[in-house]
């Protein structure tokens, strides 16, 4: 099982290359849904991680993938500036998939 990285910043992207996990660099929805695509594609990749700013740029294909789909697991990860609510979004997907405000 593999990691695979998607970031819209390269010093990321390098940073994660340097503790062996490869990805790319994006900056539109588009990249980032054929990215994931991709990533899917692949069976050796269990764990995808995206970056904040990308999580927040294509806000329902995340929200669907991370419900609709079980492999690969996937992970935001902050970006270089660390402005992730990492409370606000669990409790956005819980109320997303099972209708309940916590």
């Amino acid at each position: 099982m593999k990691f695979y990285c998607i970031s819209d910043n390269i010093d990321t992207q390098m940073g994660m290359r340097l503790t062996g996990i490869e990805g790319v660099v994006v900056h539109e929805p588009q990249e980032v849904e054929q990215e994931i695509t991709k990533a899917c594609g692949n069976p050796e990749i269990g764990i995808l991680l995206i970056s904040e700013k990308l999580m927040k740029l294509c806000p329902d294909l995340i929200y669907d993938f991370k419900l609709h789909r079980k492999y690969p697991l996937l992970v935001e990860i902050p970006d270089r500036h660390g402005t992730a609510d990492i409370s606000g979004t669990i409790t956005n997907y819980v109320r997303e998939a099972i209708g309940v405000k916590i």
